[in-house]
């Protein structure tokens, strides 16, 4: 029986999963697809639900828990139920960084809008998409199973300053070296 989606028994639910410390396991989970809820993550991080932002943060992380990315798609999971929602970019936004060591060493580890950390290295990438039209960078870095973080303006212009040239696939790329690998931003050639 596929029931109809509800924002407060998803909670429920995800309440009953939540391990104390650890992530949900909905990689692990595959239940029925029971509809589209309204609910929408917003370009600067906002959850909506009905229309209505989410003002409890205890409630949101609760969400952001049981998130999964399947096929393009963002679905809330719980071991019984999968409902669609709207995320108009990435799911969160990585609102500060830290820096440690220096050179090959380094490590860049992001704090999200929800709570997660993540160092970034080759299993979380930092990746930077260009506007088109303007040229504008839009940095992101993976957190989780397909979920990305869009690093904010503020963090991003404290990774550009400091940020490194080095050779990439024959020419000079400036860009981030965190967690033993690079992560190139723009060719050097581009730079001002």
């Amino acid at each position: 029986m596929i029931v109809k989606p509800d924002a407060d028994r998803l909670a429920e639910t995800a309440r009953a999963a939540a391990c104390e410390g650890k992530l949900p396991p909905v990689d692990k989970w595959n239940p029925p697809f029971c509809g589209d809820i309204d609910m929408r993550i917003a370009r600067d991080g906002t959850w909506f639900y009905m229309g209505t932002p989410i003002g409890r943060a205890p409630l949101v992380r609760l969400f952001s828990t049981i998130l999964k990315r399947e096929d393009g798609r963002y679905f809330l999971v719980t071991p019984v139920e999968k409902v669609g929602i709207t995320v108009e970019d990435a799911p969160f936004i990585a609102v500060d960084f830290e820096r440690a060591g220096e050179g090959a060493a380094q490590i860049l580890t992001f704090v999200t809008n929800v709570g997660d950390r993540v160092a970034a290295g080759a299993d979380h990438p930092i990746r930077v998409l260009r506007d088109a039209a303007t040229g504008e960078p839009a940095p992101y870095v993976h957190v989780r199973g397909g979920l990305e973080a869009r690093i904010d303006r503020k963090s991003f212009y404290r990774l550009v300053e400091i940020g490194t040239v080095e050779p990439q696939d024959g020419q000079d790329w400036f860009g981030l070296r965190s967690g033993g690998a690079f992560f190139p931003v723009i060719p050097a050639a581009e730079l001002p």
